[in-house]
């Protein structure tokens, strides 16, 4: 499995961004698929995840009501629409996936950069 994230930018607080990442390689349906981030100087933080067959979703406190996560399956791409962003939100943004059998994700996307500014 490779990933390719990519829709980072500038948005100014208040805003809305959508983020992609394209999956190439073997079938998804034991995967769980996630969002990270990580600001400068600040640990890497899963912001979403979603178990590819079945949809199911988590996403932690801090953006909970303000991202969504979801997949296309005919596209084989994972989506993180992000609402009502805030400067606390600006980091490099990743994508990742693991079996769901795995604890850890082990398959990374490189990273784009979001920053929310007026």
């Amino acid at each position: 499995v490779q990933l390719q994230a990519c829709g980072g930018g500038l948005v100014q607080p208040g805003g809305s961004l959508r983020l992609s990442c394209t999956v190439s390689g073997r079938p998804l349906a034991n995967y769980v698929m996630g969002w990270f981030r990580q600001a400068p100087g600040k640990d890497r933080e899963l912001v979403g995840s979603i178990i590819w067959s079945g949809g199911i979703t988590y996403y932690p406190d801090s953006v909970k009501g303000r991202f969504t996560i979801s997949r296309d399956n005919a596209k084989k791409t994972l989506y993180l629409q992000m609402n009502i962003m805030k400067p606390e939100d600006t980091a490099v943004y990743y994508c990742a996936a693991k079996r769901r059998a795995e604890l850890n994700y082990d398959i990374w996307g490189q990273g784009t950069l979001v920053t929310v500014s007026s």
